[in-house]
This record gives structure tokens, sequence and C-alpha cells, in this order.
């Protein structure tokens, strides 16, 4: 079994996790999920990767870039792994 070159930090039924998985799904991303503690002030995982607690988080070994903030990573996965279009606040 190999491991993803992509791994995504998220949470059980959060929106904002949600939304980045649907991309990675549209894009054929194949990744890890890594489920975080709840409480905000244990996700120490998270804050040592980001520099923050804030989930979703995604680490991109392919091209070494480590984001938190589902908007952010919706706008990185469609440049990189897209067509260059971005939604939601981004370039057209």
């Amino acid at each position: 079994m190999t491991e993803s070159d992509i791994t995504l930090y998220r949470l059980q039924a959060c929106p904002f996790c949600e939304r980045v998985v649907r991309k990675l799904h549209e894009y054929g991303l194949d990744y890890q999920s890594r489920f975080v503690e709840p409480m905000h002030s244990d996700r120490d995982v998270v804050k040592r990767l980001s520099g923050k607690r804030t989930v979703p988080a995604i680490v991109d070994e392919n091209t070494g870039v480590t984001m938190s903030e589902s908007a952010n990573i919706v706008a990185y996965l469609e440049r990189t792994y897209g067509e260059g279009e971005e939604t939601a606040g981004g370039v057209a």
C-alpha cells in the first residue's frame, strides 16, 4: 500500500472539511484523511504543521504546501490541480 502525497487534517461532520473533500474528489486526487481532536486546544498536530489549530488543514508533499482554511485550500487546489478557475471570491 502506498501513501498519498496529500494529507487532509479534518473533523468528523465538519462542513468546511467536507468542502475540501468534495474538491479533492472533483479533481480525482488521492489523499489521506487524518481526523483530529474535536477540542480546538488539543489540536497540537495541526498546530505543529500549519501554525494554527484550525481545520481543515492540508499538507501537499507534491508542492511542499501546507495550509489551513477551506477557502484557501479550495483556491489552492483549483490553481494547482484544476484548470485555474477559482470560486468563492477568487480570480476567475
